[in-house]
């Protein structure tokens, strides 16, 4: 996700704690909001998936 994306949601957010959000925003920070899960989903599955698994029993008896 690039960097505007993230600043706009940080916005967003700043936003919405004083209440004044028009609906148009909130449907954009609801937008955002799940584009930028699905980013984090993705780079943490990556991250699972080039995990190594060793076995500790065997690399000691070598």
């Amino acid at each position: 996700m690039d960097r505007k994306k993230i600043e706009r949601i940080n916005y967003l957010a700043r936003k919405a704690k004083t209440g004044s959000l028009t609906d148009t925003e909130k449907a954009e920070q609801a937008e955002l909001r799940q584009e930028y899960l699905a980013a984090v989903r993705r780079n943490f599955k990556a991250q699972l998936d080039s995990i190594r698994y060793t076995d500790d029993a065997e690399e000691q008896t070598s």
